[in-house]
């Protein structure tokens, strides 16, 4: 923890100097198990002769850009995995910035060469989004009897309420880089946008990050297999847990533009299907109000 503290305070131009830390004994400090501090070993124990490596670190600007550095190098491999307990340049999709407290989320990313033509490259990013979903059917229980759900393209709903978030970035035809932010033990003060949520939050504390790394990594593993098989059930299983289809919504277009429409499905790229056959395959997607 105190590598932790020099980190950070390395990041945003602290000093030991300034910082003045105050103990009283004998308080007691009680981490909560969903904050818990990642432990690599124990990671990768649950990962022998897997596909994975995982490599844990404190403090970094963002898992996702040293990923994409390291495999522009030619540094990293297929299986390769960062995660980091704190990130001081997040990054999200269409360039924006993700910031989350140490040890309050799960944060990181991997780089994989599925057996597939890259044309194909694009259902990665929905393959990790079901991953999500099925480690948390697996590794929590919400109030309410609440699943998550999938909203297209890269988000992880409960309720209404976003608790992850995906970017996918194709890496000179090398393979993809992969990227989930998940929040995990923030409080309300901590989330990064109000329409936000946490597994804390929705009730879940019976597990800890550790465990939902290695969940959410054996999934998409299981999910990548079958997507190099051309299982078409993918495409169902996708669509019976994305509250995107058969839904009203607004698509958002980088370009400014917008429409109000219908999602009627996805097809065979992942792309998104409108009711009047428009298709989908990049944008911001809002879900209105039933009609």
């Amino acid at each position: 923890m105190d590598g932790l503290i020099e980190a950070i305070t390395e990041v945003l131009n602290f000093s030991r100097s300034c910082m003045q830390i105050t103990v009283h004994t004998p308080t007691v400090l009680v981490v909560s198990n969903l904050r818990a501090p990642l432990n690599q070993e124990r990671i990768n124990s649950h990962l022998v002769d897997s596909y994975w490596r995982v490599s844990v670190v404190d403090v970094t600007g963002s898992t996702q850009r040293d990923l994409v550095n390291s495999v522009r190098a030619s540094n990293s491999v297929s299986g390769d995995v960062l995660t980091a307990e704190y990130q001081s340049q997040g990054k999200g999709r269409l360039d924006r910035t993700f910031e989350a407290a140490p040890l309050s989320a799960l944060l990181f990313s991997f780089f994989v060469q599925p057996k597939v033509n890259a044309e194909r490259f694009s259902w990665l990013p929905l393959l990790a989004g079901l991953a999500v979903i099925n480690a948390l059917d697996k590794c929590c229980t919400f109030t309410n009897g609440n699943r998550a759900q999938l909203k297209w393209p890269n988000d992880i709903l409960i309720g209404e309420s976003k608790v992850a978030g995906i970017i996918a970035e194709s890496v000179d035809n090398k393979g993809v880089v992969i990227g989930i932010g998940l929040n995990v033990g923030m409080n309300l003060s901590e989330l990064p946008v109000d329409h936000a949520t946490s597994l804390e939050l929705e009730g879940c504390s019976n597990c800890n990050r550790n465990e939902l790394l290695v969940a959410i990594l054996q999934e998409f593993y299981t999910l990548m297999k079958r997507f190099e098989d051309s299982d078409s059930a993918l495409k169902d299983e996708y669509v019976a847990r994305c509250a995107t289809i058969n839904s009203p919504i607004r698509v958002e277009y980088p370009s400014g533009e917008s429409i109000d429409s219908f999602a009627t499905g996805i097809d065979s790229t992942g792309e998104l299907i409108l009711e009047n056959g428009r298709k989908v395959s990049a944008g911001d997607v809002v879900h209105l109000r039933a009609r």
